[in-house]
């Protein structure tokens, strides 16, 4: 039984199979789960009711977590190996090809879709600040939660910059849907312009899960909220 009046980010924790159905509405279950989905509707204009019917059929559709079990049952070294081996390996090998893809199809297609002028400068700026934000995390951020005794000055400048590296994520995928018209490809489209267009989808999908395990899953183990 879906509790509606939970934040967004504890919904997807209960309930995994709910994150496509937020994200395809543009429901910012990651850097602004902390609002209720009818806050969240009423924010985007939506129909609450409508959207709420949407979650529940994925509820009862699909009940499995995506990582197969609960990330909060596991160990804090455990989840940050899975993050490490499974999302920043990911971005590692996929923003080279979407950096240069994205140069290609605004260059060859730009004049009859502008919009791919604006995706390229958005997609160009994911691959200029995700590599040092990865970098980050991996030398600083991750080593200070592994040790027997963290150190919470160094914990709570190290969080704060990862939230606000989050944020502007957030914003640039959100510029992404609003370029791509919801990665909506015209008949014309190229086999590059289809392919950008499939892999920008699948790469907002995984940061989306990324960022939700390290907002709301890690960091409130070490970080009480709103400290």
């Amino acid at each position: 039984m879906l509790d509606l009046s939970m934040p967004l980010a504890t919904l997807v924790l209960e309930h995994s199979a709910l994150a496509p159905v937020l994200q395809r509405h543009r429901l910012d279950f990651c850097c602004r789960g902390h609002v209720t989905l009818e806050v969240a509707c009423t924010e985007k204009g939506l129909d609450t009711p409508t959207v709420a019917a949407e979650l529940l059929r994925a509820a009862e559709a699909r009940g499995a977590r995506a990582m197969g079990i609960d990330p909060r049952t596991l160990p804090t070294p455990v989840l940050l190996d899975h993050i490490v081996r499974t999302h920043h390996g990911y971005l590692r090998e996929v923003l080279p090809f979407l950096q240069t893809t994205a140069a290609k199809v605004a260059r060859v297609h730009g004049e009859h879709n502008p919009r791919l002028r604006d995706l390229n400068v958005a997609v160009q700026t994911l691959c200029e600040i995700l590599p040092p934000h990865l970098e980050a995390e991996e030398d600083t951020l991750f080593p200070a939660l592994r040790a027997d005794t963290p150190d919470p000055d160094v914990l709570r400048a190290e969080f704060a910059a990862m939230h606000a590296d989050h944020l502007a994520v957030g914003d640039l995928l959100h510029r992404v849907r609003l370029e791509t018209q919801d990665f909506t490809l015209p008949e014309w489209a190229c086999n590059s312009y289809r392919a950008l267009f499939g892999e920008l989808e699948d790469f907002e999908t995984d940061i989306l899960t990324h960022v939700h395990l390290e907002n709301h899953v890690i960091m409130p183990r070490f970080i009480a909220p709103g400290a």
